[in-house]
């Protein structure tokens, strides 16, 4: 009877086990990702959305510090099933050492009903294989404005130096800017520099660039510096002038556009931004976008097509298996793509886009700014990502000192461009990460 008895559990076990299999709703899995506080628990409802649907338990940790967290767990051979990284050059690194599985077919058998062919192109990172899945995305090259103050919208270069000065001339400060971001301050002048590049000399001038293959002294690249002194090295032009600009966190530039009387009218700042104005203060109620802050497209260079910076946080695998796999696909679905609380959108969080183009007919984006950023980031056209962050991490922190230092003192530009190319020089060939212009 014992033996029965003992058969008989034994069968039962294997005849769950074999359900559990069938249905995929067994097991765990592991999620790192640098979302922390409020992002954290937006996501945390993305991820318990794929456990209710699976069954799979999903196992998050958020950390600040995901470079050195990934980089230590995976030299200890214990990865995370999938890391969400915020950086394609990151990505390309863990590519190129074999620790990231390539993805193809978790967007569907018809991907570009959903992701644009820029996009199509942008998640294989340079190969010709799918290795990524953007789970949200910035768009980085936009002016924003207070519409009480400013009630013009430059398309060229020159046309925004003639407004700047308009500004100037009524008595008021054009540009909000702020370099202070801890570890990496400087990297909102390092956005200011990609964007006239990329507008100035076109999309394959920056690809060489940010791929280490243009000389940062090279007449393309101090052009676009030079360039953009034309603003802050001209007096009046920024809030307080360079060194403000340099003691004042990049989160509160922008916020001196609320005040009264506002402080400065202008910011050139990515999409995430708008998170941060509506908590501007103090006031009856928060500024709105549309009629207190409202975008205008970076200006062109002559008769040049527009062109937009953008930025991604991408999921990858670590660890291949049925469940990263199906978190992958789900990642990337419209139902993981969009998640609501009731009638709230939790996903994605304020200021954050998907680059799922589905959601803009499922009225993700309940305000006319954010649906003109939706779809600029979804429509066809010319999209790069963001020059330092496709730069080994040497080159980029280099990038953001040499931005400090050139406000400090804009005469210093020939020395800062001397020394950025010899770091460019000592980085080896295998490190450096080329990824063409998608559209």
């Amino acid at each position: 009877m014992r033996a029965n008895r003992m058969l008989s559990v034994l069968v039962s076990i294997a005849a769950l086990a074999g359900a559990c299999t069938a249905t995929g709703g067994a097991g765990e899995l592991t999620v790192l990702a640098s979302w922390t506080g409020d992002e954290e628990s937006a996501f945390r409802k993305v991820l318990d959305g794929f456990s209710e649907k699976t069954g799979i338990r999903v196992n998050y940790t958020g950390t600040r510090a995901l470079n050195q967290v990934l980089l230590s767990d995976v030299q200890k051979g214990q990865p995370p099933d999938i890391a969400v990284l915020p950086s394609p050059g990151e990505l390309a690194k863990y590519v190129r050492s074999g620790d990231v599985r390539p993805v193809g077919g978790v967007l569907g058998e018809r991907p570009e009903e959903s992701y644009s062919a820029q996009w199509l192109q942008l998640q294989k990172a340079g190969t010709d294989q799918l290795y990524a899945v953007p789970v949200k995305t910035t768009l980085k090259s936009l002016v924003w404005y207070n519409p009480a103050q400013f009630d013009r919208r430059p398309l060229t270069w020159d046309e925004l130096l003639d407004a700047g000065a308009g500004v100037r001339a009524a008595g008021k400060q054009p540009w909000c800017l702020g370099m202070g971001a801890a570890s990496t301050s400087g990297w909102p002048g390092t956005d200011w520099i990609e964007d006239i590049l990329l507008q100035q000399s076109g999309p394959e001038v920056y690809r060489r660039w940010a791929a280490g293959e243009l000389a940062w002294t090279s007449p393309e690249v101090e052009r676009a510096w030079t360039t953009w002194g034309q603003i802050v090295a001209t007096p009046g032009s920024v809030r307080g002038g360079r060194t403000a600009a340099l003691l004042t966190e990049y989160n509160d530039a922008g916020k001196a556009m609320f005040t009264s009387p506002p402080g400065c009218v202008l910011e050139h700042q990515a999409s995430f931004i708008m998170a941060d104005y509506q908590k501007a203060g103090p006031r009856t109620e928060p500024p709105r976008p549309g009629r207190d802050f409202d975008f205008f497209r970076f200006p062109v260079f002559g008769s040049a097509e527009p062109r937009a910076e953008v930025a991604a946080d991408l999921a990858a695998v670590f660890q291949p298996s049925d469940r990263a796999r199906r978190l992958m696909e789900y990642l990337a679905s419209d139902e993981g793509q969009l998640v609501r609380d009731g009638a709230e959108r939790v996903w994605p969080p304020p200021g954050a886009f998907s680059a799922n183009k589905k959601l803009l007919a499922q009225n993700a984006y309940q305000d006319p700014v954010s649906t003109r950023i939706a779809e600029a980031l979804t429509a066809p056209g010319v999209l790069c990502f963001d020059a330092s962050d496709l730069m080994p991490a040497t080159m980029s922190d280099a990038f953001y000192r040499a931005v400090l230092e050139y406000l400090g003192d804009p005469a210093l530009l020939g020395t800062l461009l001397d020394g950025l190319d010899r770091v460019r020089g000592s980085i080896r060939q295998e490190d450096r990460f080329s990824v063409p212009c998608g559209r």
